[in-house]
Order: C-alpha cells, then structure tokens, then sequence
C-alpha cells in the first residue's frame, strides 16, 4: 500500500455556513491534523484540495478560500484547485498521485456528501482505492457523514497508525 493522504475543501468560507458545518469542520480538523502528523512523520505525501467558485467569490486572493489557521497544511505540500466535485476532474490530481505511485487514498474533509463522496467515487474510477478517515468529515447535515461513512471503504485513526507504523 503506498497511500497518501487527501484534504478536502477545508476552507475558511466553509465554516460561515451555520453553527452545525462550523462545529463539524471543527471536529473532523482535529482528525485531519492527527493524519496529517502521522504521515509527515512516515515521509508520506499530503495534498491539500481547493474549490474555486467564481459565482461565490471563492478564488485564490479572497479570504473565504484561504484554509483555516488550525490546519496543519504546509506551502510544500502539493495544492490542488478544483472547479467540480471529484477532486480528480479537470484538475492534475491524477497525474499527481500516478507521479508519487500512489495507489491507496486515505480521503477527509467538507462536504461528506458532495465533494468527498464524488471524490471517492472518481479515485475509483481510476482504480485506486479510496478509504474514508472516520471522524475527518464534515457536513451541515450530520447524517449524510453517517451515510457516506458507511457507503465507503472507512478506517479508524487507531487502525490507520497502526496500519502505517507496522
């Protein structure tokens, strides 16, 4: 398994949503920091995803779409921006995770239900095998994180460590 991890649209226009997405990109932060620690500490990439909404103002340059100070992504590591949901359409992520020889991804981040579930659905497609982090999503509506937990690959951070450290 050679895995890297994926961090989703978390960004600061996000948590301007309702007190429910704020406290839940809150939460799954605390998850996608201790990620992002233990493969920094492996020497395994991270790559960091942006969407870019022109209509909404969320373009690079613009608050909204700067990450939130509490995340833990470097400017050296690998930064994306996309336009659609699946991280990997029109963007050069495939690319990206084909250089690095990349075959596992470990997927966090916002919407659980949109970005992050079309995102697993097109690391499928090009048969690399997406794995959700339990506890790394967010959503305005609790029980569609529940649902694409539960449609998807998921693993514990606690299994994750392991998994990595062994």
């Amino acid at each position: 398994m050679k895995p890297v991890l994926l961090v989703i649209d978390v960004q600061k226009a996000f948590f301007k949503y309702d007190p429910v997405t704020t406290h839940s990109l809150e939460r799954a932060i605390e998850y996608i920091n201790a990620a992002i620690d233990l493969f920094r500490e492996k020497g395994l990439p991270v790559i960091c995803v942006q969407h870019i909404d022109q209509d909404d103002n969320l373009v690079p340059g613009q608050e909204g779409f700067d990450l939130p100070e509490q995340l833990q992504i470097l400017e050296t590591d690998l930064h994306i921006h996309k336009t659609y949901g699946n991280s990997f359409n029109k963007t050069p992520l495939a690319g990206e995770l084909q250089k690095l020889g990349v075959d596992t991804v470990i997927i966090t981040g916002f919407c659980a239900e949109y970005c992050v579930l079309s995102t697993c659905r097109g690391a499928n497609d090009l048969d690399l095998k997406p794995i959700i982090l339990r506890g790394s999503l967010a959503s305005g509506v609790l029980e569609n994180i529940k649902f694409v937990e539960s449609v998807n690959e998921l693993i514990s951070y606690g299994a994750l460590r392991k998994v990595l450290k062994g």
